[in-house]
């Protein structure tokens, strides 16, 4: 038996499932990964840290310099 991985826009997961149950494959649900709350915490660290960088590319806002922050310590 082969496997295979899809990834599935959220929008329209309901509907691939029921299509390919429907043509007879197996489906299997995988459980979400449990992030202790240090992971969590450095998960949504580095979400907020890549929206400033974003943000900063689009103009939005004007991020530190390296000497800016070296001076800081």
């Amino acid at each position: 038996m082969k496997q295979v991985i899809v990834n599935i826009p959220e929008n329209k997961y309901t509907f691939f499932i029921e299509l390919v149950q429907n043509l007879g494959f197996k489906t299997e649900k995988k459980d979400k990964v449990k992030l202790t709350p240090k992971q969590s915490e450095f998960v949504e660290g580095t979400k907020n840290a890549l929206n400033d960088v974003g943000r900063h590319l689009k103009g939005e806002i004007k991020l530190k310099t390296i000497d800016q922050l070296l001076d800081e310590l």
